[in-house]
């Protein structure tokens, strides 16, 4: 049975008349407040925290106030041009490599969580082996992850119409950590092959959901980079932490990847919505998304090439997200963001060896 708490509450209908601010206010503090529960709490331990922050507060507040709606460059150029420098911003401190800068064929672009990243690049993966091989194929299409990649996964190949039976969520028990084994990923694309399968997406994690498992990417990716297969590195969680020096090394063999994203809005300190996607080819995720109808084509660069980002995503309206990205960064600071990654590590670190001394555990 469906609660209805709130329901018994608040009238069945909206007022005729406007009600003062006062009267509303009151009623979010009685009626609505003790329904939430409540993220930010210091006292909150299920599922994350959402590290909401005052600079990022703030820079919400001004992408609310400003309402653009920068789906391409000509609608706010600011808001476009913005975007492409903070991502840049973080892929410098991330150390991700030149390819996935916003120089050249490649960039980044702001996804409201990493459930909209892994389907987008999973769309473009798929739009791209399916132009090779013909759309008759969608059947024989197979994706690969593990047994701890998160269901977002799953759902994005609901999605894209890739068959569930050729969804392959291999076993990690039996490797280091519950990462994914390379010697398991080969052997299921060699398996796949033979059977007449074409393998065409690997989702691999730095900090998976149930067990913040790191996969061996630079293993993986010899062994995609062998079959041609699209690599999507997937660190929502965990992503954060690699602007830390001792902790980048989660991210060696980044470089293989053909797209990756981290979430802000888990340990970055911004508010909810904001994750961050690079991709290394941005014209296949163009190719797979891209509508142009004549009220959206974009006639003010003369030749010149410019961003439009309603071809990076899903929705064709979008927030202005990276205005709350660039004010975290700025008014926090490298060092500031450091730091605070590393309390948490060292609180971790603090309440693994009370466990540890205490024999019910």
């Amino acid at each position: 049975m469906l609660r209805k708490i709130l329901q018994k509450l608040i009238p069945d209908s909206a007022p005729v008349q406007p009600e003062s601010l006062q009267a509303v206010l009151q009623e979010v503090e009685t009626k609505i407040l003790p329904g939430i529960t409540h993220w930010q709490s210091p006292n909150y331990f299920a599922y994350f925290p959402i590290n909401a922050s005052i600079a990022g507060f703030l820079g919400e507040m001004l992408s609310a106030g400003i309402n653009t709606l920068g789906f391409s460059w000509i609608t706010s150029p600011a808001a476009t041009e913005l975007e492409m420098i903070v991502l840049d911003w973080l892929a410098n401190l991330l150390k991700l490599p030149n390819d996935f800068h916003s120089k050249g064929p490649s960039g980044g672009v702001i996804q409201g969580t990493a459930s909209e990243a892994v389907l987008v690049v999973l769309l473009a993966a798929r739009d791209r082996i399916l132009r090779e091989i013909g759309k008759d194929a969608l059947g024989k299409l197979v994706v690969y992850g593990s047994d701890q990649t998160h269901s977002c996964f799953e759902k994005a190949c609901q999605l894209a119409g890739i068959h569930p039976e050729n969804l392959r969520l291999l076993k990690t028990e039996n490797y280091n950590e519950y990462a994914l084994s390379p010697d398991s990923l080969d052997d299921a694309i060699s398996q796949d092959i033979a059977a007449g399968l074409i393998p065409f997406f690997l989702c691999a994690t730095v900090g998976t959901t149930s067990s913040t498992a790191v996969d061996p990417l630079h293993e993986l990716g010899k062994i995609i980079k062998r079959y041609g297969i699209w690599f999507h590195v997937d660190a929502a969680y965990a992503g954060s932490a690699c602007i830390c020096p001792e902790y980048r090394h989660h991210l060696n063999g980044i470089e293989e990847a053909d797209s990756f994203n981290m979430n802000c809005h888990k340990w970055f300190l911004t508010n909810f919505d904001c994750s961050a996607l690079w991709i290394k080819d941005r014209n296949v995720l163009i190719q797979s998304l891209s509508t142009n109808p004549e009220y959206l084509k974009n006639k003010a660069s003369q030749g010149t090439t410019v961003i439009d980002y309603k071809d990076w995503e899903i929705p064709l309206g979008r927030r202005f997200r990276s205005l709350k990205l660039w004010m975290v960064l700025r008014l926090y600071g490298v060092e500031n963001l450091q730091s605070y990654i590393r309390n948490h590590i060292k609180l971790a670190q603090q309440f693994e060896d009370l466990v540890a001394q205490d024999t019910r555990f």
